[in-house]
């Protein structure tokens, strides 16, 4: 909740405009309030025992030393929650078939990864609960661990033995006859890639407060994100609630990035202490549980073809992926390996492609939905097989990208269905050449040209470059209310979330021009189940569409009440009514501002409706700088041009796009989420887990630019939270291996860490020896 400060001339419209971020005034002062910051009279604390064995049976838990403890008041486990023990639904695409690998909210009789949480310490401080934590004996027979996708595959050990397989279920993207067009095709290339285990590591760690109400039954949970409202339904059916009966408050967000905000166990176990023991209840993870129990993303396998004719466009794709999705299916467990499937021809136009993607668990923390999930993992499987294409074609790369851009002539173009799921959607509006032209420009393709291969100063330079889409705005719908207070400030409620991303800001404009007040006289509220009758949160690069457009519905509807109340005092029609700049005027003159007409109690609910995926789309352009002695690769310089429809705040949106890219950067070449063959990880502490720090990636080019606005949204904009870090894995090691050219070097593993590009480094220079 913040006032907006007055950030534009008077009369000029909000929405374009490179206006600060309203929070920021805020957060920077430190008068943010995050789940850390609260507390309440009474409260108790939770501590989360957790499995230190990936794969095995529980044969015993003894508390008793624990629980004699003075300040311990109980140690929860399954048999105290009760049969069944809850489990956490797939809250996108589910289907029935999912329901057997549904994560319980506590491991009841297996556990399946290390961090699953076996039992819950109650106690009056978090240093007593981790004492006694201590003192818990723990018995588990060990199984043998599925700690990678190969040991999935073979099905010698099964996660869940009533299914038969590791292979959970599958998807199946598809358009046209692939088959036919490989039949026919001049030219053919058949190659496996990889992407590696990473995930959003935000600032603000995760952490539930909540409070049972005995007398009115109620329950409130703070530390809601993302998708208050959906976790409000899921943790009201699990403890047997209605959902009125339950409220989920959003306080700031130090970052989600579509990890933090879905439903974990402790969304469950927290609120059922609460209410088992009537007193508050407070958990809050470190970063160790965070690396180790948090929804995990990427781990990719595939086996993928292309098929082209001599002149290089693309007749066909086709192949398989292996998703590991970890230990059990949780509520966004299916979006990643459906993007991988769905959009793998991205800005291309590739008529015939079939997919089919493996869900196969293992013994690692679940994975979920990360920026840009499953588009960063398709983006790199392409890229990298067409810079292979073109280079045995012996065509240009640009020019190959060029040849098979979707032109705008052909928009809405339809990408590949998926099953068992069906999800149609098509490209909405674009005009790809041009970016792809205004990229190559800004970065100085054709100046650098003599750069490619060249060493320099003991390092070898190279450079790419990649085009590609975002999907945004995902419905199925949003909500907003618009409430004029006594002093004549309009508040905004909505149902889209505030994760870092600058809602606020963002909304504040689009609100104050549709309702053509002053920028300063409005208030947004975001995201919690008290302010809206339904919403539906931030993700998929969805607030700004969605709750705009139903802060515009809202808007319609409250100017019609204010005219009605204003004509009402002025004696006229509603019709007659002008309303300007926050002033109700009659055609005589009168005029009555919204704090003089705030006793008619104006106010109105709306809603926006759409199912149809806006997609924004750009080029990046990247140089790096390989040391053949270390396998150290620089970022000299890199270019990005998005075209984000109409540009609602150019500031807020430059923002989005640096840090996305520089999370996409993180990923490519420093953070990795590694296991060892028994399913333990090497990498729960920033001592193994490397973070990009401000300092790596200083020479970041991003222009955000408003050429084709959306025609499926009344505003025209498309969502572009993600687009960032989509090409960057592809474009990085397309890049690495133009530099790396003459040692035959060609990446088809993400990280490109250090020690694996010297790696692959050695094993060229040892085959060119033995050659």
């Amino acid at each position: 909740m913040s006032l907006l400060a007055p950030a534009i001339s008077s009369g000029q419209p909000a929405i374009g405009q490179a206006i600060e971020r309203v929070e920021d005034f805020r957060l920077l002062r430190g008068k943010g309030k995050y789940i850390d910051d609260l507390s309440l009279p009474d409260q108790l604390y939770a501590v989360m025992v957790r499995s230190n064995v990936a794969h095995g049976i529980i044969q015993r838990i003894d508390a008793s030393a624990a629980l004699a403890l003075p300040g311990v008041h109980a140690v929860l486990t399954a048999d105290d929650i009760g049969q069944p023990v809850p489990t956490i639904p797939v809250r996108l695409f589910g289907i029935p078939e999912y329901l057997p690998f549904q994560q319980p909210v506590i491991a009841q009789g297996k556990v399946r990864y290390v961090g699953e949480p076996i039992a819950v310490v109650i106690a009056d401080s978090v240093a007593l609960g981790e004492d006694a934590l201590e003192l818990i004996e723990v018995d588990i027979e060990s199984l043998p661990p599925v700690a990678d996708i190969t040991t999935s595959c073979a099905d010698e050990a099964l996660l869940f033995e009533a299914h038969g397989s590791n292979k959970a279920h599958y998807f199946k993207a598809s358009k046209g006859d692939a088959d036919a067009a490989f039949a026919t095709a001049d030219y053919t290339r058949r190659e496996q890639f990889y992407v590696h285990r990473h995930t959003g590591v935000t600032m603000e760690l995760r952490g539930v407060l909540a409070h049972w109400d005995a007398n009115a039954g109620h329950m409130t949970v703070w530390g809601a994100h993302k998708v208050p409202f959906a976790n409000r339904r899921i943790l009201a059916n699990a403890m047997g609630l209605a959902e009125e009966a339950v409220d989920m408050i959003e306080g700031d967000s130090g970052g989600s990035y579509g990890v933090k905000g879905e439903f974990f166990p402790e969304d469950f176990l927290v609120p059922y202490a609460a209410k088992l023991m009537n007193r508050p209840m407070k958990w809050t993870e470190d970063r160790r549980e965070h690396l180790l129990a948090i929804s995990h993303a990427r781990d990719f396998s595939c086996d993928i073809e292309i098929a082209c004719n001599r002149d290089g466009r693309v007749l066909a794709m086709r192949g398989e992926v292996w998703a590991n999705i970890g230990a059990y299916m949780r509520t966004a467990a299916v979006i990643s390996p459906r993007n991988a499937g769905q959009f793998l021809s991205g800005p291309y136009k590739v008529e015939n492609l079939h997919i089919d993607v493996a869900m196969q668990v293992s013994n690692k923390s679940p994975s979920g939905t990360y920026r840009g999930p499953g588009r960063y993992e398709a983006d790199f499987f392409r890229e990298r097989l067409f810079d292979l294409a073109a280079k045995d074609l012996g065509l240009d790369p640009v020019e190959f990208r060029r040849r098979n851009l979707v032109p705008e002539s052909d928009m809405p173009y339809p990408l590949p269905n998926t099953l068992p799921v069906p999800n149609p959607t098509a490209l909405d509006s674009g005009a790809y050449e041009i970016l792809l032209d205004r990229g190559l420009a800004e970065a100085k393709w054709y100046e650098k040209q003599h750069l490619q291969g060249k060493l320099i100063d003991g390092r070898y330079h190279g450079l790419a470059v990649s085009c590609f889409i975002e999907g945004g705005a995902a419905g199925p719908k949003e909500g907003a209310r618009i409430v004029i207070e006594a002093d004549g400030i309009a508040s905004i409620y909505v149902g889209s979330s505030g994760v870092g991303q600058g809602a606020e800001t963002i909304l504040g404009q689009i609100a104050a021009d549709a309702l053509d007040i002053p920028y300063e006289q409005v208030r947004v509220f975001l995201g919690s189940t008290t302010y809206v009758k339904e919403g539906w949160g931030s993700y998929h690069s969805r607030s700004t569409v969605m709750g705009g457009s139903a802060i515009l519905d809202t808007a319609e509807q409250l100017k019609l009440k204010i005219r009605e109340a204003a004509a009402k005092r002025f004696n006229c029609a509603p019709e007659e009514v002008e309303l300007a700049r926050g002033v109700a005027a009659a055609r005589d003159g009168r005029q009555l501002s919204l704090a003089e007409l705030a006793d008619q109690q104006l106010s109105a609910e709306g809603s926006f409706s759409n199912h149809r995926h806006t997609y924004a789309y750009g080029t990046h352009v990247a140089h790096v700088a390989v040391d053949p002695r270390t396998g150290h690769v620089e970022v000299v310089d890199y270019t990005a041009i998005e075209d984000a429809g109409r540009v609602i705040n150019p500031l807020t949106l430059h923002g989005q796009s640096i840090g996305s890219i520089v999370q996409g950067l993180g990923g490519t070449l420093l953070e990795h989420l590694v296991y060892d063959e028994h399913g333990q990880m090497l990498s729960a502490s920033f001592a193994d887990y490397l973070m990009p720090l401000a300092t790596d990636y200083p020479n970041i080019n991003s222009i955000s630019i408003g050429l084709r606005p959306s025609p499926f949204n009344p505003l025209g904009a498309k969502g572009a939270g993600e687009g960032g870090t989509i090409p960057v894995g592809g474009i990085i090691a397309n890049a690495v291996a133009n530099a790396l050219a003459d040692f035959g070097v060609e990446p088809k593993e993400l990280p490109l860490s250090p020690p694996r590009v010297w790696a692959m480094i050695q094993a060229a220079r040892e085959k060119h020896q033995a050659g």
